[in-house]
């Protein structure tokens, strides 16, 4: 089972999205420096998670990036799914035809293990994230560098 690094950034964008909208919009320029993500791959989750209807765009100055919704409205799962990502555990991509086409031993367990990791991921919110503490210390410690990298550069 693996999550793609596609899966894993649309959920540390979303999440930096969350943090610091403020009311405003959030340019995919500022979620790049902060995440150390690039900015042209950020392009291509956000087209994603407009079409899927997370967020909206706001164009011109001032522009970038909202929520469509309350954060506690929107599931970790729900932004895997946007990009595309399917968190299974299967080898055969949950076909049953793991083995000379057909269902291996462990079958039925993987599919198990795959379905309580998206219940897991259906249970836990973007509000939730912003809430925890270590989320809360990083994002803080994030802003922190990139004002000290801001400050050395004048």
């Amino acid at each position: 089972m693996k999550l793609t690094t596609k899966g894993r950034y649309a959920v540390t964008a979303m999440l930096d999205l969350a943090l610091h909208h403020k009311g405003e919009p959030v340019s995919l320029a500022e979620i790049s420096e902060r995440q150390d993500i690039s900015l042209s791959y950020l392009e291509q989750l956000f087209a994603k998670l407009r079409k899927a209807g997370l967020v909206v765009s706001m164009r011109g100055p001032g522009g970038g990036y909202q929520l469509c919704s309350d954060p506690k409205e929107i599931a970790i799962a729900d932004i895997i799914a946007a990009v595309d990502e399917h968190v299974d555990a299967t080898r055969c991509g949950g076909l049953g035809d793991c083995q000379d086409n057909r269902r291996c031993l462990t079958h039925d367990l993987w599919t198990d293990l795959s379905n309580q990791i998206r219940v897991f991921l259906s249970g836990i919110t973007l509000a939730d994230m912003t809430e925890r503490a270590d989320v809360r210390q990083t994002a803080a410690r994030q802003v922190k560098r990139l004002e000290m990298v801001a400050d050395s550069a004048r």
